[in-house]
């Protein structure tokens, strides 16, 4: 009898569990860093301290774009079910420097898929070096807010605020932030995401 309660209330548990899988870039699969170093693994023990039931999976690949993750994403979606999907990707595609509208059409069409199966999105804000030229530049940062309005999504701002361009908090690529700045990328989305659970 008393095992069969114990199994049943963790099967119970089991089924409330929320879990939010991460498809992103080098910058979320934590390049160059140990791996219980990443954000993505800070936002797993914060998520733990502060008691909610949610299990972070992570599907981030270095060197990814938006078409690669687009097409890995029906997949995940099938494999993990998560609640809530955090979408990290495009800076490989505007160090590539390929057209705006494709890299806006790609995250669109991955958004869509995840609400046509009611699960959540939070899209992170990225940016280029200005060396790409101006125009391409800014076009490239008008793609985040634009699909946060057309969506509706929760904005969450630039994952790399007060790490990019600081020498002392990125490795000797200058591009992969240390792990001594990934509580700050964590703290830069927090503020959005956490209200989400609540």
């Amino acid at each position: 009898m008393c095992a069969s309660l114990v199994a049943a209330t963790t099967a119970q548990a089991a089924l409330k569990e929320q879990r939010i899988l991460v498809l992103g870039d080098s910058l979320s699969a934590g390049h160059g860093i140990a791996q219980p170093k990443s954000w993505v693994a800070l936002l797993q023990n914060k998520l733990d301290a502060e008691k909610f039931n949610i299990q972070v999976l992570n599907a981030s690949l270095s060197g990814e774009t938006t078409s690669g993750g687009l097409s890995r994403l029906p997949a995940a979606l099938l494999l993990h079910k998560p609640n809530m999907v955090i979408l990290e990707l495009g800076a490989n595609d505007g160090f590539r420097g390929l057209p705006t509208r494709e890299i806006s059409k790609n995250l669109s069409q991955m958004i869509t898929l995840c609400q046509q199966k009611n699960v959540r999105v939070m899209l992170l804000s990225m940016k280029i070096p200005p060396n790409y030229g101006l125009k391409y530049t800014q076009q490239f940062s008008e793609i985040y807010p634009k699909l946060t309005r057309q969506f509706n999504l929760p904005f969450a701002p630039f994952l790399l605020a007060n790490v990019a361009g600081k020498s002392e908090l990125n490795q000797e690529d200058g591009i992969h932030p240390t792990a001594e700045a990934q509580p700050i990328l964590l703290e830069n989305i927090w503020p959005t995401l956490k209200p989400l659970f609540q």
